[in-house]
């Protein structure tokens, strides 16, 4: 099958490495000179387009399977509308009106379109209960992967990413260093969000929607920093509750809704459907960033 990964960045670099190396004919499209040399680098054809630029999009080639995987670039509800929203809608509406338009989308999602539930279980059945603009607008992007590609005769998938970690994330000072706030950590490791994409597509599942890609264990903050802590041979890290760090007066409206936004993700239906995670927990998951700590190497 030929495929291509709009916005081809973390997890698009990966998910382009496992589809060419199963066969697949993939293209990753970036904007910049750099995200195309990481897209030579990582060994398939990389071009050049907007998903904001509906012309630009015309340089893709045709393909049987549509990856929208960009990224707003960290910045506000602003930028995220033009990108998620706008951008998306246009992928959708460019490549549908090609002569042999795709047969599949998989848009890539966050769990922060859930809101706060208090540390309790969400599946994809949980009502949507976005607390900020931008996750709004995730929400709203999905409703757009879904209800305007079936109009256009494309199924859509919805791949709900857990918090992503990985090569160059592992992020290991924030939880050795602390203070860590309590809480959970909804994860899935890099390889996974990838690899549970690829195993959509190639299996041909999930037309038509929602997948919560996720590890099997959400965790505990404060068990999490204490085995991190031990594994790297380091002493327990501070530890600070809700009300300690909301008290201290210092947080961004992110930050705050960090905190205050608790839930545990399930992957029960991404396991019913036959994934078999690579990194089931964290503790597969950090062990090479841990061996790497260890030896004095970066992860």
């Amino acid at each position: 099958m030929r495929v291509a990964i709009l916005g081809c960045g973390y997890v698009g670099l990966e998910l382009g490495r496992q589809l060419t190396a199963a066969g697949h004919d993939v293209v990753g499209v970036r904007r910049s000179d750099e995200g195309l040399t990481a897209v030579e680098d990582a060994g398939f054809e990389a071009v050049r387009a907007d998903v904001t630029d509906a012309g630009s999009l015309s340089a893709v080639p045709d393909v049987d399977w549509l990856v929208f995987a960009a990224s707003s670039g960290g910045r506000g509800a602003d930028a995220a509308e033009r990108v998620f929203v706008d951008g998306l809608r246009t992928a959708i509406q460019q490549f549908a009106a090609r002569e042999d338009p795709p047969d599949r989308l998989v848009y890539t999602s966050s769990t922060g379109v859930y809101g706060d539930h208090d540390g309790e279980f969400v599946d994809e059945s949980t009502p949507l209960d976005p607390t900020t603009e931008k996750t709004r607008v995730l929400a709203e992007a999905e409703h757009v992967a879904r209800e305007a590609a079936a109009d256009h005769g494309i199924d859509g998938t919805v791949a709900r990413f857990a918090g992503l970690y990985g090569p160059g994330r592992y992020r290991l000072d924030r939880y050795l260093e602390g203070p860590v706030t309590e809480g959970y950590l909804n994860m899935v490791h890099r390889d996974d969000a990838a690899g549970a994409v690829a195993y959509l597509l190639e299996s041909d599942l999930a037309r038509d929607e929602v997948v919560l890609v996720v590890d099997d264990e959400p965790a505990d903050k404060w068990t999490f920093a204490d085995w991190l802590a031990e594994q790297c041979g380091r002493p327990s890290p501070p530890k600070r509750t809700k009300q300690e760090r909301l008290g201290e007066g210092d947080l961004s409206e992110a930050a705050r809704r960090r905190i205050l936004t608790s839930k545990r993700c399930s992957n029960a239906h991404l396991r019913d459907l036959g994934y078999d995670l690579r990194y089931p927990t964290y503790r597969e998951g950090y062990r090479a960033a841990v061996e790497a700590y260890r030896d004095g190497r970066s992860a």
